[in-house]
């Protein structure tokens, strides 16, 4: 058996939205064109916001001045979609903003919008972007040396954690831009250090992805009532699911491609 893609996924806005798609442009150095390239800044003046948005150095750390499922499960209930410069805010898949991302003015009504919907967020919530230097959480991490990322998910590894927690176990809670079948479970720990090809894209496999909280929360809901993140301790002695790639190449990778590793 061989490793293939069997889903792609991408967030155009960090934490809150989640779509999958047949096929995505990858860039070098970068990864997934749209991935993640808005977030919600909380808690930062106007100055404090742009160095935020435009610098990866000055997110380092800081988790708790950018809303995540982590420290803002509420939205967890929401999605955004995002084509051709407009931004779509929804709920149980009904439209209930779109914006113009160029227009500030209407940045600040969807932010605005966002804390009417959910009291428990507070003022001031700012939507940032940035094309180059996208929100991933490798951006904000300081236990990684590097910045973008796209993220890869063996379903067997789920599939094998979801029958030792004898619970549903949702792909999808993890987030993963790539997710693969065809191999064991675990392998891709096995990966680390290597260089992997997908339709003559090379990546570079970096380490295992390290989860919190956020993946206790059930799908398109604020349910977190599963503690998966004890489980993984308890299961496997660690905190991980997935792999994180660096794109070493520009490129176009699809559902059903295969994956080769590169020794």
């Amino acid at each position: 058996m061989s490793a293939t893609i069997s889903s792609i996924n991408y967030c155009p806005v960090k934490s809150v939205s989640f779509q999958t798609i047949n096929k995505c442009e990858i860039k070098k150095d970068i990864g997934i064109i749209g991935d993640r390239i808005f977030a919600f800044a909380k808690n930062l003046d106007s100055h404090k916001v742009q160095l935020f948005e435009k610098i990866p150095e000055e997110r380092k750390g800081k988790w708790n001045k950018v809303l995540t499922l982590k420290n803002s499960p509420v939205l967890n209930k929401y999605n955004f979609f995002y084509k051709k410069n407009r931004l779509t805010l929804t709920f149980k898949d009904k439209e209930i903003l779109t914006i113009d991302i160029n227009e500030l003015s209407e940045r600040q009504l969807l932010s605005n919008k966002i804390i009417e919907l959910e009291n428990s967020l507070k003022e001031p919530i700012v939507l940032m972007k940035n094309e180059e230097f996208p929100f991933f959480d490798t951006s904000i991490s300081n236990k990684v040396d590097f910045i973008n990322s796209v993220s890869l998910i063996n379903i067997q590894s789920v599939s094998d954690f979801q029958k030792k927690t004898n619970e549903k176990v949702e792909i999808s809670r993890f987030r993963g831009n790539i997710c693969i079948d065809g191999i064991k479970p675990w392998a891709e720990r096995e990966w680390i250090g290597k260089t992997i090809k997908i339709n003559d894209i090379s990546f570079k496999v970096e380490k295992n992805i390290p989860r919190c909280v956020a993946i206790n929360l059930k799908p398109t809901t604020d349910d977190n009532s599963l503690n998966l993140l004890q489980s993984l301790k308890k299961n496997y002695n660690h905190f991980e699911m997935g792999i994180y790639l660096t794109a070493l190449d520009d490129g176009e990778i699809n559902l059903g491609d295969k994956i080769k590793i590169i020794i």
